[in-house]
């Protein structure tokens, strides 16, 4: 059996696995981005910080999508 410490450093571990997850998993399931800028977007968060989710949450899309009239 595992004793406390053993307990408590696979539940840290978790806990740092589903926030650095966290931030690329928002961003593969938005519908905010497509294609080629989701790419950049989730290229930012690994490479740069989770700054670059923040900037995401705050300005994504950076274009504007076109409408197709049947909206």
């Amino acid at each position: 059996m595992m004793d406390e410490t053993g307990i408590s450093f696979l539940l840290l571990l978790f806990i740092i696995v589903l926030v650095w997850l966290a931030p690329i998993l928002v961003i593969l399931s938005s519908g905010k981005t497509t294609g080629s800028e989701k790419l950049a977007w989730l290229l930012a968060v690994l490479f740069i910080s989770w700054f670059a989710w923040i900037f995401y949450l705050l300005l994504a899309p950076l274009k504007p999508r076109k409408r197709n009239g049947f909206d």
